[in-house]
């Protein structure tokens, strides 16, 4: 293979997993599994998520529940759903396994977060409580400095 080949195969298998995660942008709310992306973008499960960790640092899974649990803090923050309400309207399947997930990256139970967002974003436009609020990843978190007694 040339490497003009090489780098137009290139550009379009990034041109694929942008179409993969704009799907998961537009569809979060839907049931979506790994399987059903790999073969509407011509790939295997596995590739695809070789791909995709490759172009974005994390699985589809990952992404996807990102995007869910995100979409899950404005609608806690909102304060009308119940975290039940809310985890189904995200479209999780399991109150657990959202609870899990949303701890995990938010750093505590959606209960606790929808308390304490109320207060926090009182008064504050939604846009500018969504980048305040976004969830950050371990691997993103700053690294705290040693403190020396």
């Amino acid at each position: 293979m040339t490497s003009t080949t090489t780098t137009e195969q290139h550009l379009r298998n990034l041109a694929r997993l942008r179409r993969v995660r704009d799907r998961i942008d537009r569809e979060y709310a839907r049931p979506l599994d790994v399987e059903a992306l790999a073969r509407d973008a011509h790939m295997s499960a596995g590739h695809l998520s070789r791909q995709f960790r490759l172009a974005y640092g994390e699985s589809p899974y990952g992404y996807l529940m990102t995007r869910r649990i995100e979409r899950a803090m404005a609608l806690l923050r909102r304060g009308d759903l119940s975290v039940t309400e809310v985890c189904f309207a995200v479209g999780c399947s399991s109150l657990g396994t959202f609870s899990t997930r949303f701890t995990e990256l938010v750093g505590v139970p959606p209960s606790v977060y929808r308390r304490q967002a109320a207060q926090a974003t009182a008064g504050m436009p939604s846009c500018l409580a969504k980048q305040v609020t976004r969830p950050i990843r371990n691997r993103e978190a700053p690294l705290s400095e040693p403190r020396l007694a």
